[in-house]
């Protein structure tokens, strides 16, 4: 009975989308306040829907209900508790839902929160984002319905995919989706904005929160998705230039852009047209990624194979969206005011050569993805694009917008003072270049390039803290002075700087533990030992453990330094799950300060002497943590940001009324 509900809510959300869309249009059209406000409560409605429809596929989940087609093929009644529930979003019909239900959700939130703008925008807006979720909605309705019955139900379930049944993983897709989707309230904005032609300081302002509330979610997801795929799969390693991977990276990039752009809109009315484009850019590559992760063309882990029928009304979906949206833009093109202008050495040129790397890095991205697929529809080659096109082609690229990313923030609106900034920045330029050349002459073996990607990391971090101090007037004012103006500095400012230290951060440890890593493997026998760098590795014992689901081996593996010391026992593990009879390993981290011990245990062979010996690959991963350390503060920074009263709230009460 649950279930039949929820297949009526869903059904129901799908109506609900249509007279939301249609409502809310007229009431723009019009400026009739109660047609508008009707349309509001459908957009209300429909999330309602959506969420009743989402809660009964959780229960037939925690129920284990395998009459539900979805639950039988990703279920199993011994599986834990947790995963049972993220089973709801574990398959490609569950993951659809849950992107209505978010979908729906910021239309909600429009609906509520969205009084800052005027009221014709706004009802343009919830059409546009009606509309959109009348587009997935009828996709997971009449193609993908989550909540479909089978004619018989089985016993059993066959289970989740074991590498999905991980915390982290768990956690992964609810923010992937909430910032993917959150970029469909910017393409509604947008789109809003195209059809009254008034791209202005005004919309950018009301674009930006919405912006940074997208990108800061997105951030999380990718780095719980990294955590995930560092932890989980056993390869050591955080970053592989999956496909997959690069479809939620895409709008990642594209975000940032739009962020930094929309300021520029913002503040000096410049650069209309392009933030935009990139408003309308930034959630057609979100539709981009489920399309890739959803059409059956890619084969990943993150993936969902499906058939194709359904990979390519995904296609036509994203056609119908991304085409109406560039189309009214090509239209609008002409008619939009060009805004302020700027000189060459300014904040403003600064943020545009900063939204060029981005959007060229996004463009490397993306050929890089997209090019295995065309070559093989094309010739039937199967090729490959992995790490070293992407080292040669993208990170030149962001080592040029990380060179330029300090002085931004120190240069001036308009006309800026390039020696003045130069001045504030030789210090971090200073401390970077020695620090990077201490790494260079102390740590072995001695790798230029791996440096210099410290220098880089020291470059962003000293920057933005110089930056910081520049706002306080540190050291040039009365200690009193300072601290009265870090109380007054706005949040905003905090934030930023968060964001840009965060990503220094980051830079630190991937250029650290990309360069420095060591790496063993050795088949032991019980007592036996391998080298891993400053340690030593010995295998004490293997036993056999039972599990709530699957059975394991687990080793026991005493590490300790040159001087004899233990450092820690870790306890790595080769599970096999009976229900789908899939092997996984379970990998056992020794954290060092900044540093990882990672060891995996391997499959049993035979040894020296007849003894039964397992593969124990080990790495010492340095500095690692900051890889993880890092995003998580730029996300801080990004919520710090949006606490911040004037950019969260959009255009006050008075310049309301005066665009109204």
């Amino acid at each position: 009975m649950i279930t039949e509900l929820g297949a009526f809510a869903l059904i129901l959300s799908l109506m609900l989308s249509v007279a939301q869309t249609g409502l809310s249009a007229v009431g723009g059209a019009r400026r009739s306040p109660v047609l508008a406000g009707a349309g509001q409560g459908a957009a209300l409605a429909a999330f309602v829907a959506v969420l009743v429809a989402f809660a009964a596929l959780i229960h037939a989940f925690v129920v284990s209900d395998f009459s539900v087609a979805n639950v039988a093929a990703n279920s199993h009644t011994a599986k834990p508790m947790l995963y049972k529930v993220a089973g709801a979003w574990g398959s490609h019909e569950g993951s659809m839902l849950l992107w209505c239900l978010v979908l729906t959700g910021y239309g909600a939130a429009m609906a509520i929160f969205g009084d800052s703008l005027p009221p014709r925008l706004r009802a343009y807006a919830i059409a546009v984002q009606g509309a959109l979720g009348v587009l997935f909605l009828a996709y997971t309705v009449f193609a993908s319905n989550p909540l479909a019955r089978l004619a018989e139900a089985p016993v059993e379930g066959r289970s989740l995919n074991p590498l999905l049944q991980d915390p982290a993983l768990a956690a992964h897709p609810p923010f992937l989706y909430s910032g993917y989707v959150g970029f469909s309230v910017v393409y509604s904005l947008s789109l809003a904005a195209l059809i009254e032609g008034r791209i202005d300081a005004a919309w950018a302002r009301w674009v930006r929160p919405w912006t940074l509330a997208a990108w800061s979610l997105l951030t999380i997801g990718i780095t719980l998705g990294a955590f995930w795929a560092y932890y989980e799969l056993g390869w050591g390693g955080w970053w592989f230039w999956d496909p997959v991977e690069n479809a939620s990276f895409m709008p990642w990039l594209i975000g940032a852009a739009l962020l930094h752009s929309a300021i520029v809109t913002e503040k000096r009315g410049a650069l209309p047209g392009w933030t935009a484009f990139l408003a309308l850019a930034a959630f057609t590559f979100s539709m981009l990624g489920a399309f890739l992760v959803r059409s059956g063309v890619l084969t990943s882990v993150h993936a969902f194979a499906v058939d194709p029928t359904r990979g390519v009304l995904l296609l036509i979906m994203m056609g119908i969206a991304a085409g109406a949206g560039f189309l009214l833009f090509g239209l609008r093109a002409g008619s939009l005011n060009p805004g302020g202008q700027f000189r060459p050495i300014s904040r403003e040129s600064a943020i545009v050569l900063n939204n060029i790397l981005l959007s060229t890095a996004t463009a490397v991205v993306l050929l890089g993805t997209l090019y295995p697929l065309i070559r093989e529809a094309m010739d039937g080659e199967a090729v490959s694009v992995g790490a070293p096109f992407f080292n040669l082609t993208f990170t030149p690229l962001m080592v040029l917008a990380f060179a330029i990313l300090p002085a931004g923030p120190l240069l001036a609106w308009k006309r800026g003072d390039a020696k003045g900034v130069a001045r504030k920045l030789w210090i971090a330029l200073a401390a970077a270049a020695a620090l990077g050349l201490v790494a260079y002459g102390v740590v072995q073996p001695r790798k230029a390039l791996a440096s210099g990607g410290l220098v880089v990391g020291f470059w962003l971090v000293g920057g933005a803290l110089i930056e910081m101090a520049d706002r306080l007037k540190l050291l040039r004012a009365p200690a009193a002075e300072s601290v009265r103006r870090a109380r007054g500095l706005p949040r905003g400012a905090w934030g930023t700087t968060l964001a840009h230290a965060g990503l220094g951060i980051f830079v630190l440890g991937a250029s650290f533990e990309t360069a420095w890593k060591v790496e063993a493997a050795q088949a032991l026998s019980l007592n036996g030992s391998q080298p891993l760098g400053a340690y030593v590795l010995t295998l004490t014992d293997v036993g056999t453990v039972e599990g709530p689901n699957y059975l394991a081996e687990r080793g026991v593996v005493t590490v300790v330094d040159k001087a004899g010391r233990e450092i820690c026992r870790a306890a790595p593990e080769r599970r096999f799950y009976p229900t789908g009879s899939q092997t996984t390993s379970e990998v056992a981290i020794c954290p060092r300060g900044l540093d990882d011990i990672y060891i995996v245990l391997g499959e049993r062979r035979a040894g020296q002497g007849g003894k039964p010996a397992w593969l124990v690959r080990a790495y010492v991963n340095p500095w690692v943590r900051l890889i993880f350390l890092g995003p998580l503060i730029m996300a801080i920074g990004g919520v710090v940001s949006l606490s911040d009263r004037r950019v969260r709230l959009g255009v006050g009460r008075r310049t309301r009324e005066a665009v109204s």
